[in-house]
């Protein structure tokens, strides 16, 4: 188990709903749980990102501990522009990709 934490942008208001019966909202639509269980994670971005699909409006972004992934974390994304962790020259770089907005 490890710390998880979710911000969201613009996302219709069930997401705060949802995400505040099984995360702590410490700060205006950002969630974190200090011990939440991989398949409690992977089941939260599971409905988000059906949610997301249903309708696709404003930003969902999931980070959590991952040792396999650069830098250690994991991040999931739903919406617009899409990111990615980067390691360039020793230092930890995220990347914006164009958006697919209107695509």
């Amino acid at each position: 188990m490890s710390l998880v934490m979710i911000v969201t942008r613009d996302v219709p208001d069930r997401y705060n709903g949802f995400l505040a019966s099984a995360l702590l909202e410490v700060a205006p639509n950002v969630f974190i749980s200090p011990r939440l269980g991989k398949g409690v994670r992977t089941r939260v971005w599971s409905v988000l990102s059906d949610w997301h699909q249903q309708e696709p409006r404003g930003s969902v972004v999931m980070v959590w501990r991952d040792r396999e992934q650069t830098g250690g974390v994991g991040l999931g994304h739903l919406g617009d522009p899409p990111r990615e962790l980067v390691q360039m020259d020793g230092m930890w770089l995220t990347r914006r990709f164009k958006s697919t907005a209107g695509t």
